[in-house]
């Protein structure tokens, strides 16, 4: 959802009422959670904008249209994948932006995330095989702390945040899927799938 896949509704003209919307996602741990949801509600106070939908902060990694019929082979694709996949840190390292609404949080090494993105071709294929439009893979992970701003408010906000300075690390064990109806639902955890422990030296 431009250079990277912004967490905002990529389907927003979708006018098949048998499609469901589809987030895959990484969700961070509370202590991390917490600290990004500070972030959020203080640059809307300052800047003074429309309040955003205090979604939970998370880490996208794919976005696609599904009919229900097919969530229960989608599932299938998608556990086996996890099942073969390590759990891995993740560094959250600073702010930057996508012109021309979105400020984020960066993710200090894309390429776990990346690797993943890669692991659902056969979702890919299946979803592609069944008529539905193409899926949204990441290609810059982040942490999104406020996206449609104006554009004025947008250029204040990142001349602000690149000055400003966030750290947090933490571990990803599973992934999420999410579910929703159309973009002005709110979304519902479908199926949380584990991955394989860590290995340490």
């Amino acid at each position: 959802m431009e250079t990277g896949l912004v967490q905002k509704n990529l389907y927003a003209t979708w006018n098949q009422p048998y499609l469901y919307e589809y987030l895959l996602v990484v969700n961070l741990t509370k202590e991390v959670s917490d600290e990004v949801t500070m972030e959020k509600q203080a640059l809307f106070k300052q800047f003074g904008d429309k309040i955003p939908i205090m979604t939970k902060p998370h880490i996208t990694i794919a976005s696609f249209l599904a009919r229900e019929a097919m969530e229960e082979t989608i599932l299938r694709y998608i556990q086996r994948i996890c099942s073969e996949q390590s759990a891995f840190d993740v560094m959250l390292n600073n702010f930057s932006g996508f012109p021309p609404d979105t400020i984020y949080i960066r993710v200090q090494d894309p390429q776990p995330f990346k690797q993943l993105a890669k692991e659902l071709k056969p979702v890919r294929e299946y979803i592609r095989s069944c008529s539905c439009p193409p899926v949204m893979l990441i290609t810059n992970p982040h942490v999104t702390i406020a996206r449609s701003l104006n554009e004025d408010v947008y250029l204040k906000a990142l001349l602000q945040y690149s000055q400003k300075t966030f750290h947090q690390i933490f571990t990803v064990n599973e992934l999420v899927l999410l579910r929703r109806i159309n973009q002005f639902d709110s979304c519902k955890s479908i199926n949380v799938f584990q991955l394989k422990p860590a290995i340490h030296n």
